[in-house]
């Protein structure tokens, strides 16, 4: 059971990196303290992967058939790329980084189903479009039927809390409910956890990186891309969380960072496009594409050294 670790590692590494995905807008916006935020989220991640967290389970089994050890390598092989990319300060995809690693681990014996891989890619496409088009329709929809008719300036402030808080729950449930099949499905595949077991102990793990390590990346979601007013905030995690619900409903394990991205994107979208940061926008860019490769280059060297090793 010690290769179980390898998994906590990357539900740490993962909270640590997505937490800022489900409030960092409204904590750079200055509508709720980074405190407040990191609890909440603690507590609703791991009430989605208990309560809906076996969902997207199958979905790696189906793309890859894995044993205890492979488990084991290709979860610290996602984790030691997440964990470079959030020092960096770059959201990435644990989603991608785990799917990369499974893709490298099989290219020495051929056990990966492409058919599936392509379905996964599919939905990673339309993650940030899909979130793109519900934030910007929400925002303009919100802003004329709600936010102009509230003339009161401490009443649409505090409609503005209430709608992040609730919002931002709904979204580190969906977080949970969504993500913890990348932190323990392999190893229910492989047959050392059951589903439920995986779903809590996950969730548990995800929980570990919001509340320790999720400070840096958090400023790069909140701040980097487009400047956000409180009404902008609230939006951006609505659509995220909206996205991450659909997603799950569909089995289907996807990225936070890009529904989040995605999401920012659409208010920017709905705003003005000029005030869109391109240089930030290119940098996260970069990290989706590396994050597959470097996860898979790992993945790929620790299976030739097992495979030397006859481990």
């Amino acid at each position: 059971m010690w290769r179980i670790t390898g998994g906590l590692f990357l539900g740490w590494s993962l909270g640590a990196n997505h937490s800022a995905n489900i409030f960092g807008t409204a904590v750079a916006s200055g509508l709720v303290r980074f405190s407040q935020a990191v609890w909440l989220t603690a507590a609703y991640v791991v009430l989605g992967a208990a309560a809906e967290g076996t969902k997207c389970m199958a979905t790696y089994s189906k793309l890859a058939a894995l044993h205890a050890n492979a488990a084991f390598a290709l979860t610290v092989a996602t984790a030691v790329t997440m964990t470079g990319l959030t020092r960096a300060g770059v959201p990435a995809s644990t989603s991608q980084a785990l799917v990369g690693a499974i893709i490298g681990w099989s290219l020495l014996d051929a056990t990966a189903d492409f058919s599936q891989l392509f379905k996964i890619v599919v939905c990673w496409v339309l993650t940030p479009v899909a979130a793109v088009v519900s934030s910007t329709v929400l925002h303009r929809g919100l802003e004329r039927l709600v936010v102009k008719r509230i003339r009161s300036f401490s009443a649409r402030n505090r409609f503005f809390l209430v709608g992040v808080l609730l919002t931002g729950c709904y979204a580190a449930y969906g977080l949970g409910a969504n993500s913890v099949a990348n932190v323990t499905g392999v190893y229910v595949n492989a047959g050392l956890l059951r589903e439920d077991m995986g779903a809590l102990l996950g969730g548990i793990s995800i929980a570990a990186g919001v509340l320790t390590y999720s400070r840096r990346v958090m400023l790069t979601v909140g701040k980097g891309i487009v400047p956000l007013d409180p009404f902008s905030a609230m939006v951006v995690v609505f659509a995220e969380a909206a996205t991450l619900h659909l997603f799950t409903q569909l089995r289907v394990p996807v990225s936070s960072s890009q529904a989040v991205v995605g999401a920012v994107l659409g208010v920017g979208v709905a705003k003005d496009l000029k005030t869109i940061n391109a240089r930030t926008v290119l940098k996260i860019g970069f990290g989706w594409v590396l994050t597959p490769v470097g996860a898979g280059a790992l993945a790929l060297g620790a299976h030739a050294l097992m495979k030397a090793l006859s481990l």
